[in-house]
C-alpha cells in the first residue's frame, strides 16, 4: 500500500474573504480556476479535467473560513480530502490561503507545482 502524506501551502492573497469564499465553494467559483469545470451532481461536486471526471462530497463548511472537499474515489478516509483555509492576520490583516492536500512522497513535487499554477490562474480570476 502506497502511503500518502498531508501537505500545506500557505498563499498570500490581496482580497477581501467574502470574494476569495466564493471562488472555493462554489461550483462556478471553482470553475474560473481549479479545473476546466465543475458541475453539481445531486450533492456531488464534479470536477473535470481534460475529459476526466473527478467526484467529491463538500464535507465542511464555514462561511469565509473554510472549505473542505472529499474524494469520493479514494477509500482512505484519512488522506481523501483537500482543504483550503481562509486566514486573516490578526497583526497585519493581510489575507491568506491555506491549502491542506494529500500526496504519495515521490509526487509531491509535482502536486505543490499543480497547486502554484492553479494560484497563479486563481490570482487572475481575482484580479490580482
Amino acid at each position: 500500500m502506497v502511503m500518502r502524506a498531508k501537505y500545506e501551502l500557505e498563499y498570500e492573497l490581496k482580497c477581501s474573504p467574502k470574494v476569495l469564499f466564493s471562488r472555493l465553494s462554489t461550483p462556478e467559483g471553482l470553475g474560473e480556476w481549479f479545473a476546466d469545470d465543475v458541475t453539481l451532481q445531486g450533492n456531488s461536486f464534479v470536477f473535470h479535467w481534460n475529459k476526466m471526471e473527478f467526484k467529491a462530497r463538500l464535507t465542511a463548511l464555514k462561511e469565509y473560513k473554510l472549505v473542505r472537499f472529499e474524494w469520493a474515489d479514494n477509500d482512505d478516509a484519512e488522506t481523501n480530502f483537500f482543504e483550503f483555509r481562509i486566514i486573516v492576520h490578526d497583526i497585519t490583516g493581510d489575507l491568506a490561503l491555506l491549502i491542506s492536500d494529500f500526496a504519495e512522497a515521490d509526487e509531491r513535487d509535482d502536486a505543490i507545482y499543480l497547486w502554484d499554477t492553479q494560484i497563479t490562474d486563481l490570482k487572475r480570476a481575482l484580479g490580482i
